[in-house]
């Protein structure tokens, strides 16, 4: 599975943000990495800020180009606010949606718990980290996997009432998408309309 495998600190300095969770490197060089970083830079373009907007969704969601440009065609042809639309569907992505369950600590955790076969889908098992989970459907955690060690330390302390979108029962480690998000429920530092706005120019 084809998945961003290079340096995250040096992403997250690029961006000013712990895209890949906490990282302590940030906190210490809170500065674009390179031989300049630290330094003043020229004026970004239009189309620069554009395009660092899209790298920003898509290092944080964990989607590769092509996946990317394929989610946002999806988001074109939906009915609604096409930059609304694509953050709605990489939401609803199952690596996400577990992550957002609390069930692991970062998405990159999530996708592996996907594709190592300790999450289910209505049941069944399901390890396309790319799956879309529809309103209504229960995402679980497999009977034999409840005891990881990263799915209990991640559920431990862990605030379920922050996604009102989504409901989650302690007692069977199952959770449930009750609706998509509304735009002003998602938390990411995202302007997805600067993304549209690039993909309108090609």
């Amino acid at each position: 599975m084809a998945r961003y495998t290079g340096p995250k600190s040096k992403i997250a300095r690029k961006f000013g943000e712990p895209i890949f969770g906490p990282d302590k490197v940030l906190s210490k060089k809170n500065y674009p990495p390179g031989q300049h970083g630290n330094s003043r830079r020229k004026k970004t373009s239009e189309y620069g800020i554009q395009l660092r907007e899209k790298q920003r969704a898509k290092y944080t969601y964990g989607v590769l180009e092509k996946q990317f440009r394929l989610t946002f065609e999806r988001a074109a042809r939906s009915r609604g606010i096409t930059g609304e639309v694509l953050l709605q569907l990489l939401e609803s992505r199952l690596d996400n949606i577990v992550y957002r369950l609390g069930v692991a600590p970062t998405r990159a955790a999530a996708r592996q718990l996907v594709t190592h076969r300790h999450i289910t889908v209505d049941g069944k098992v399901v390890n396309i980290p790319s799956y879309t989970v529809k309103a209504g459907q229960l995402v679980g955690v497999r009977e034999k996997s409840k005891s990881l060690e990263v799915i209990v330390n991640a559920l431990d302390g862990f605030n379920h009432s922050k996604y009102p979108w989504l409901e989650w029962d302690k007692g069977s480690y199952v959770g449930k998408l009750l609706h998509l998000p509304e735009r002003a429920d998602i938390p990411e530092n995202i302007k997805e309309q600067l993304i549209v706005e690039l993909y309108s120019k090609q």
